[in-house]
């Protein structure tokens, strides 16, 4: 039998081997790509692939036939890719992101016209102010009402919740960010403590009925478990919670709320951090309407919608990959109207100067059907 250092330096041979021939397969196929452009060839094409892949896995034993498709499968996109590298300009996305990114402003601005879903408390309204030392900040109802006051210009910014460490992502705003128009320059994370407060006198055995955000609720749940004869009550937000308990002057009402709602509607604590987890953070995004990218930036958010077949997510993954660009989330949601189709959210670290961000913001469109860049960003703690 064959010792291990002999078989790896076999096995290494054929390695060398395999990628001079990797290069010189590139070479030609840039030399076909150039046959094609000048006889007027469709770069794809479907007839010869097939023939080719029904080739590759004749030439392979049984159990390497799915392999042997795979490996096929990757040296013709390898190409086509290289092919029409050739033929087209620079991708508007990306020239766009450039600008953007040439003009980037010396630092983030101090204060800013923000848009906050809630009122007075809440903690969105925390949220603009980590971000901004003197932020104006316009209260909305709703978070459509945040996104429209961006797109049509009314405030500079606005700050929206997009996700939260124990009950996950915010659906709603991930839906509407599909339908508008905007672009995030910054986010951070808050640590969200949900304190049961009540009017002044009131105590924890009067308590009857609990009002607050169906997430903080859902959050608090271990604190229901254990009084079963409090009923809970969902309103917009914990702000607004901590306003109802105060202006309808009863003692057996109480809010989950933060404790500065408890300081501005005049509320006492009764029992502090109910929640279940103290690692509890909500993080906030900052968008805008026109792309602007800070020094530091090095996070990137992306909207893309993928070929409903086998295979279109892994070859988005494995460019990923191949850039050796960490994915920070990745979220799915179903696209309205389009039965079966999904819009994939990612968040990826990569500094936007770094080399891996310009060959991925190039090529990402040859692998997806609609691509959508939200913006380059730092996030602060």
């Amino acid at each position: 039998m064959e010792g291990l250092d002999a078989l790896r330096t076999q096995i290494d041979d054929i390695d060398a081997r395999i990628f001079e021939l990797f290069s010189l397969r590139a070479d030609i196929s840039d030399k076909i790509g150039a046959v094609k452009r000048a006889e007027g060839r469709r770069i794809l094409d479907p007839i010869r692939e097939r023939a080719k892949i029904l080739e590759a896995q004749a030439r392979v034993p049984d159990d390497l036939k799915t392999q042997g498709q795979i490996l096929m499968e990757l040296l013709m996109e390898s190409s086509r890719k290289r092919q029409a590298a050739r033929e087209m300009a620079l991708p508007k996305m990306y020239t766009d992101i450039k600008a953007a990114r040439d003009a980037a402003p010396v630092c983030f601005p101090p204060d800013a016209f923000v848009a906050c879903q809630g009122i007075e408390g809440a903690n969105s309204q925390a949220a603009a102010e980590r971000f901004f030392r003197r932020p104006q900040i316009s209260f909305m109802s709703t978070f459509e009402a945040v996104f429209k006051a961006v797109e049509q210009g009314f405030c500079n910014v606005g700050v929206l919740p997009v996700e939260n460490s124990a009950a996950g992502s915010v659906n709603k705003v991930f839906d509407l960010m599909m339908e508008h128009d905007f672009h995030i320059v910054r986010t951070t994370r808050i640590k969200i403590d949900h304190n049961l407060m009540a009017l002044p006198g009131s105590a924890l055995a009067g308590i009857a009925d609990v009002y607050s955000h169906e997430q903080a609720i859902s959050q608090c749940s271990a604190f229901f478990e254990a009084h079963p004869g409090i009923n809970a009550h969902i309103c917009e937000n914990t702000a607004v919670a901590a306003r109802i308990v105060a202006e309808s002057g009863r003692s057996d009402l109480a809010a989950l709320a933060s404790r500065p709602c408890a300081e501005l509607y005049g509320l006492d604590v009764i029992l502090p951090s109910v929640q279940d987890r103290d690692d509890n953070y909500t993080r906030f995004a900052c968008i805008a309407k026109d792309p602007a990218i800070y020094p530091g930036a090095d996070r990137t958010s992306l909207m893309l919608v993928l070929a409903h077949e086998p295979g279109s997510l892994y070859k988005v993954l494995a460019k990923f990959y191949a850039l050796d660009i960490n994915i920070l989330k990745l979220e799915s949601r179903p696209i309205p109207g389009r039965d079966f189709e999904f819009m994939f959210y990612f968040d990826l670290e990569c500094p936007v100067h770094a080399p891996a961000f310009d060959t991925l913001m190039q090529t990402i469109g040859s692998v997806v059907q609609e691509v959508r860049y939200l913006g380059s960003y730092s996030e602060i703690v």
